[in-house]
């Protein structure tokens, strides 16, 4: 009884989003403040709201202050908050559609042709006309949703019904087949890739506001198109034939989430490298605290996801100061214990219940 008003009392939607948006906030303010260099808390606050409102206080700050976090930190911790909120909604979206928690960008191998897309583009210096920058998330993207399709495709020859277990397992082919593609070009071509390696790891180092320019529209069009489908994907979760008896039309909805996963999954991996488990974790402790509706699962990890994010950049910088890790190492340390932790978890209540 204890369990369940503590569920009862998370679930409450207004307080779900009190707690997340805390959360978000204090992860902002410990990734602006902290690092080599201590900024204080009000005097970021100052600096931030004199900038938005354009105020004259900032001529009484210290100049260093100022730029460090209008040009070094601020843009670092939005840009790890919008990678964050496109892999944990990507992921949301994606378990949600398969009804698996197992299904993320990374086990999917959205995540390893994005990156492949982004490998050629920058090995290549590829840039297509009238578009530049956004040439790297615009090629990523395309490669990303050729590799779901590939997926869906391969899944279905496999065996018609195509099971979710299929669909999981073809992903996480894909995923190493293209992964040793990415090492067998880094092997061959010898130094020309090796500055590439880190970013293969995840980083949102030395990326400022330019590459916030580049992934903020995608997230916008991703994100929306998953929003504006959010009981679509509540049907679905139920099995297809059940989403079809309540009108839903199906495989459209399901080729609109996809293409919208791939979108947030593709400008993600564009700006940062490959960054695993967030899609996966994030989503699933979400629907734990705060319930399966995507109409709220949806912001919701949005909103945790680019927090944990901020959170795992700030110790990938401040772990082993002056040295730097790489985020997505971060993220797996800490996503892999907690999936496990989170699966033992449901196990036992399956038992239980």
């Amino acid at each position: 009884m204890r369990r369940l008003s503590i569920l009862t009392f998370l679930n409450n939607k207004y307080l779900a989003y009190c707690l997340a948006g805390i959360f978000l906030v204090l992860s902002i303010l410990l990734g602006i403040s902290i690092g080599t260099v201590s900024v204080p808390i009000i005097t970021i606050i100052k600096i931030i709201g004199a900038k938005v409102f354009g105020l004259s206080i900032l001529e009484t700050i210290d100049p260093m202050y100022s730029s460090i976090v209008l040009n070094i930190r601020l843009p670092r911790v939005i840009l790890s908050g919008l990678v964050g909120a496109s892999l944990a909604i990507a992921g949301a979206a994606f378990q949600g559609l398969l009804r698996n928690p197992l299904a993320d960008p990374y086990t999917l191998g959205v995540s390893s042709g994005a990156s492949v897309g982004a490998v050629l583009t920058l090995f290549f210096q590829l840039s297509i006309p009238f578009v530049g920058s956004f040439t790297l998330p615009l090629l990523s993207i395309l490669f990303s949703f050729l590799t779901i399709f590939l997926v869906l495709t391969f899944a279905s020859k496999i065996e018609r019904s195509m099971r979710v277990e299929t669909i999981i397992l073809t992903g996480i082919i894909f995923s190493s087949f293209l992964g040793a593609i990415i090492s067998l070009m880094i092997a061959l071509t010898g130094d020309e890739l090796r500055q590439i390696i880190g970013w293969l790891l995840g980083s949102v180092s030395m990326r400022g506001w330019e590459y916030i320019k580049i992934i903020l529209p995608f997230f916008i069009i991703g994100s929306g198109l998953l929003i504006f489908n959010a009981k679509e994907l509540n049907a679905m979760s139920f099995g297809e034939e059940r989403a079809q008896h309540l009108g839903v039309n199906v495989q459209k909805r399901k080729l609109i989430i996809l293409t919208a996963g791939s979108i947030l999954t593709g400008a993600a991996v564009a700006v940062s490298g490959t960054i695993g488990f967030v899609g996966l974790v994030i989503p699933h402790l979400s629907r734990l605290l705060w319930g399966p509706d995507h109409r709220h699962l949806l912001p919701l990890s949005i909103i945790t996801g680019s927090g944990f994010l901020i959170l795992a950049d700030l110790i990938s910088r401040t772990i082993i100061s002056p040295t730097e890790l790489p985020i997505g190492v971060i993220t797996a340390l800490i996503g892999a214990p907690v999936f496990a932790l989170i699966l033992l978890q449901r196990k036992r209540m399956e038992r239980s219940g």
